[in-house]
């Protein structure tokens, strides 16, 4: 029902917030708390009207974050009886009803863009002060305009069935013209996509399958181990290498190298083709402004509508699967490059530019340097993405851990989906706990963490 619905959704989409202020508040001029310090700013003072207005835009960063994941979760939520446009979107992807999918999917995007493109707003909104002998109408004037819309179109919906449904002669499907395109598609480049296909997966794919099920798993203990100890100590190594140790007593070691295989190779991939997309889109707002629309249409374009499209196109297999998983999470890889390059503090661009630095310079001695824990929390996110994704990759016919959960819910089996789930997480937790630490110790290298207390 709607409550189940809405705790999942919850729990799905939380951790970017918190992940996202968490890292927010680390990088907080150490002037700015000095100065706080200085006036007498109690704990509290300091946390609501120094801090948190200081990082409104990388909150905001989190905030659109929220909203993407939630929205993106409909489908998954009309399943437990959410209802909505998920429901819609479901119901054409068993039909193979491609065009009418797409519409729904359409729609969702398009709320995601309103909500999105309101929060940035307000994250960049200066508040505008008033006389105090301002009258209250005078102050509030827009408010209340659209205040007294809502009540009369409401009024105006009680006598006239327009002001709540369009009428069915009036609207508009774009079905067909989505049915269209996938038939000329198939039709007119059938030869060349199985050609790119297949050097893809005999070249590419398959090579490294085939290497990560041939690692034996006490390797993959004393890799971790070594890589948890370098980066952080034997506290981090012993952690890593445990939650690995776990993975392999369960049963599902093979299963779990064919996931650490697929979603590595779309982590790579997305990351190659996102870092550069947000470098550009940083150093250009033209292209900032196209690549902000792009990217909040894959993000909130449900994943079920696109991978029916993709297997039409390239069939079922890890092929597929791969376009599926890249598609959905490159975007946070292009958003938080583009956001951690801007927030780049101007005093560090004008005396690189002082010295007489060249953009590139700059670009690579100040800019990515200073952006890369936003950088690095941007592939973290890319990683969690691609493993959310794991199960929805299971239905065009990869034998992964999500296979494993898959089939555990089709035989009400929660003992067997509750493992693969698990090994799943810890898959998360090994390389999540890696990354955080090596960024925090870059952070320290580059003076970036800021005492609070």
């Amino acid at each position: 029902g709607p409550a189940a619905a809405l705790v999942v959704t919850l729990i799905y989409a939380m951790p970017p917030m918190a992940r996202v202020t968490k890292n927010a508040l680390d990088q907080v001029n150490s002037e700015i708390v000095e100065l706080g310090k200085m006036v007498g700013c109690s704990t509290m003072q300091m946390l609501y009207r120094i801090l948190l207005p200081s990082i409104r835009p990388r909150m905001m960063l989190g905030v659109n974050q929220v909203i993407m994941l939630t929205l993106n979760m409909v489908i998954i939520a009309s399943m437990i009886g959410a209802g909505g446009l998920g429901y819609n979107v479901w119901q054409s992807l068993k039909q193979l009803r491609i065009g009418q999918g797409f519409e729904a999917g359409i729609a969702i995007t398009l709320v995601a863009i309103i909500l999105d493109r309101l929060s940035q707003k307000i994250a960049t909104r200066r508040p505008v002060y008033h006389e105090q002998k301002t009258k209250f109408f005078q102050k509030n004037i827009y408010l209340i305009i659209i205040f007294l819309f809502i009540i009369i179109t409401w009024l105006c919906g009680n006598w006239f069935s327009f002001f709540y449904n369009i009428p069915e002669n009036m609207t508009v499907s774009s079905g067909r013209f989505w049915d269209g395109i996938i038939d000329y598609i198939n039709i007119n480049y059938h030869g060349p996509i199985r050609l790119v296909r297949d050097f893809f997966y005999i070249y590419l794919l398959k090579p490294f399958k085939m290497f990560m099920i041939s690692i034996p798993w006490f390797v993959v203990v004393l890799l971790v181990f070594t890589i948890g100890l370098r980066i952080q100590g034997f506290a981090l190594g012993l952690k890593c290498s445990i939650l690995v140790l776990f993975i392999a007593m369960s049963g599902f070691w093979e299963k779990a190298m064919i996931s650490v295989y697929l979603i590595g190779t779309c982590v790579l991939l997305a990351n190659l083709i996102g870092i550069p997309i947000g470098i550009i889109a940083a150093s250009n707002d033209r292209v900032h402004r196209i690549t902000q629309v792009i990217i909040d249409t894959f993000q909130t374009l449900p994943a079920f509508v696109y991978l029916i499209p993709v297997i039409m196109i390239f069939s079922v297999g890890d092929f597929s699967a791969m376009i599926a998983v890249v598609l959905y999470a490159v975007v946070p890889a292009i958003r938080y490059t583009d956001n951690g390059i801007r927030q780049v503090s101007s005093s560090y661009l004008e005396a690189a530019k002082s010295n007489g630095c060249t953009k590139f310079q700059i670009l690579r001695r100040v800019q990515l340097p200073l952006s890369l824990p936003d950088i690095m929390l941007g592939v973290n996110q890319t990683l969690m993405m691609g493993l959310s994704m794991l199960i929805i990759t299971a239905l065009v016919g990869t034998r992964d851990l999500g296979q494993e959960t898959l089939i555990a819910l089709s035989k009400v089996d929660p003992g067997r989906g509750l493992t693969a789930g698990i090994c799943v997480a810890f898959i998360a937790i090994i390389v999540d706990r890696l990354i955080n630490a090596w960024s925090q110790k870059r952070k320290k290298e580059l003076g970036l963490t800021t005492s609070i207390s």
